[in-house]
């Protein structure tokens, strides 16, 4: 079977890091991350994570990283773009942490392919609880850092991923996948880095009715 290279959609946390891990275990290679950046800010969409944090999970991967700036006007040309970059450079995959969202799996695919790209989704239909499972028993480690408070207490920010997290929250009736968006997280560790991502947390800070933790890379030690 040949090895096909593949461009990952990265967004730092659980999700995209899963999907990578998968697509390297099926015999896939990772030519490259890509990650979609706020327009006018100096953060990831959504996650809200510096260019130093996921330019040192990218350097973890042994992966080259590259990103486009977007509004969510401009989202769709700029996702366009980024796959174009990557069919020119001989990358023809890219590689998607979508689980049962039908309809951003379409948007996915039919973008990817305007661009000359196939659209690969390694987590496809696999149960959310599995998946999750799975993710800890790997050895990965991520860390709660956006909560969406009108969906979940915020006391869960900061706290570490893992199986007696997801029971409390799944006692609580929420998604322990998080893919209404209640939560996102960052992954500093895992079978896809070939050394631990060192991250360091400032204060909580409350943006409407999201609460983040501010992440970066911590400083190495002398």
């Amino acid at each position: 079977m040949t090895t096909r290279k593949f461009t990952a959609s990265w967004s730092g946390g659980k999700d995209s890091a899963m999907a990578v891990y998968k697509a390297i275990q099926q015999g896939d290679e990772l030519a490259r991350v890509w990650t979609m950046f706020e327009e006018q800010a100096d953060r990831s969409r959504s996650h809200a994570l510096p260019e130093a944090v996921l330019r040192a999970q990218a350097e973890s991967m042994g992966a080259p990283f590259t990103k486009r700036r977007a509004s969510w006007e401009t989202y769709e040309t700029q996702f366009i773009d980024a796959m174009e970059d990557a069919a020119a450079a001989g990358i023809p995959y890219g590689v998607f942490g979508d689980i049962d969202l039908e309809d951003h799996r379409t948007w996915v695919q039919q973008m990817s392919g305007r661009a000359g790209v196939t659209a690969l989704h390694p987590l496809w239909l696999i149960p959310r609880r599995q998946l999750l499972e799975e993710f800890i028993h790997a050895g990965f480690e991520a860390t709660i850092i956006v909560v969406n408070t009108s969906l979940m207490p915020g006391e869960f920010l900061g706290r570490r991923f893992t199986i007696g997290l997801m029971d409390e929250l799944e006692q609580l009736g929420i998604d322990s996948c998080g893919e209404s968006g209640e939560f996102h997280t960052v992954v500093s560790d895992g079978p896809i880095f070939r050394v631990p991502v060192p991250l360091r947390f400032g204060e909580p800070v409350q943006n409407g009715d999201y609460l983040f933790l501010p992440t970066d890379v911590s400083s190495k030690t002398p």
